[in-house]
């Protein structure tokens, strides 16, 4: 069967407000750079698109009604995938391997800014008879699953602010992102308790931005560029729904996800064959726990190894060297595509000064609070 890669990468700058500019101008700036990168003319070679939206953050229903303008979809398949952006690459991934479409390309975004029920969608998504009735902003049960796996594990607050430390300064070399900062342990052990033991700069920030990006036939990448990304394995998962019913202490998604990605990719050993990751930060604790989940380090052991710099730029396992969204901002169903945008840039060699050596990279997503639903992508060269 036929390998799929990325062949073009397009995006804006992650910031906190963008007023002035609207979603469709961010999509239509993400996508148009898209294009140009992998050479491509939407209209004639495209052959289907995907954009990864949720009606609620959009503010009207059928969501991608509005999409093809901007993406250039004229008489075109065009499709909205409910999930993540790595939910949607999955998406694009089985389209090509159906020998159906040789181009198909993939766009998530956020405009969250222009929301001001942000606590209210977010807790819409609890269910609406045992828990979203106890009101309350819906990051209190962050903070509960903060706390549970810490005690599990023995992870400490302090490890956790280490993850802050490290992405906020990490962000200092990407010139996309939004949130950098030269922080300390201490300064952030010091801001406020938001949901304890959640604190507030262990919660990333609410970003706007868009990224695309297309993906190709093997026959067809070789044809429009000579330095692809091949897409060696995906998966994806959802834990149960129910907040009652879940293991609090592990991110039981992501662990079936990577699960799944790796047996694609044939990977056995993922701590010696992966180089560098870019996984979900939503919440500080979420990054130890997915890379444990991803079997990145032993389970438990996450929290030591980032106080002792494992995961650090310049460690053994560079884990978001993006900044992640601790560093970039929560970009809400664009997290993923920022993820792989990342591990895409590295692997062609794009990543300027954040550059990284290695040949393969795994992003890992998670859809945020209230979800128990995340997805993986193994990419290569």
């Amino acid at each position: 069967m036929t390998r799929v890669a990325i062949v073009g990468v397009g995006y804006t700058d992650f910031r906190s407000i963008t007023p002035e500019v609207s979603w469709k101008e961010i999509m239509y700036k993400a996508a148009s750079r898209a294009y140009d990168d992998a050479g491509i003319n939407p209209r004639r070679d495209v052959k289907s698109f995907i954009t990864c939206a949720e009606d609620y953050w959009e503010g009207f229903s059928i969501f991608d009604e509005f999409t093809p303008d901007q993406m250039g979809a004229v008489l075109r398949p065009m499709i909205t995938t409910c999930g993540d952006g790595i939910h949607g690459l999955a998406n694009a991934f089985m389209q090509i391997k159906t020998g159906l479409m040789d181009v198909v390309a993939v766009e998530s975004h956020s405009k969250i800014s222009d929301l001001i029920t942000y606590r209210d969608v977010v807790l819409f998504a609890f269910d609406p008879v045992y828990n979203r009735p106890l009101g309350g902003h819906p990051y209190y049960v962050a903070g509960l699953e903060m706390r549970k796996y810490m005690e599990k594990t023995g992870t400490t607050e302090e490890d956790c602010a280490h993850v802050v430390v490290k992405n906020k300064k990490n962000a200092m070399k990407n010139p996309l992102a939004g949130h950098e900062g030269d922080l300390t342990v201490d300064q952030v052990m010091k801001s406020r308790y938001m949901f304890e033991p959640l604190k507030k700069l262990d919660i990333a920030p609410l970003s706007d931005g868009a990224i695309v990006l297309i993906l190709a036939s093997e026959e067809k990448a070789k044809e429009l560029t000579d330095t692809p990304v091949w897409i060696k394995g995906v998966g994806w998962a959802s834990d149960t729904p129910w907040l009652e019913q879940r293991d609090w202490s592990k991110a039981v998604y992501t662990e079936l996800a990577s699960k799944n990605a790796y047996k694609m990719a044939g990977i056995s050993y993922p701590r010696k064959e992966i180089d560098f990751a870019e996984v979900d930060d939503k919440f500080s604790y979420k990054e130890l726990q997915h890379v444990e989940a991803c079997h990145l380090c032993p389970p438990g052991k996450a929290g030591r190894l980032v106080s002792e710099g494992y995961f650090e730029r310049n460690g053994v396992l560079p884990v978001n060297v993006s900044g992640g969204s601790i560093g970039c901002g929560n970009l809400i169903e664009a997290s993923g595509l920022q993820r792989t945008l990342e591990v895409v840039l590295q692997l062609k060699g794009e990543a300027g000064s954040r550059q990284l050596d290695g040949k393969t990279g795994l992003a890992a997503s998670w859809r945020g609070v209230p979800t128990a639903s995340g997805a993986c992508i193994v990419l290569g060269v």
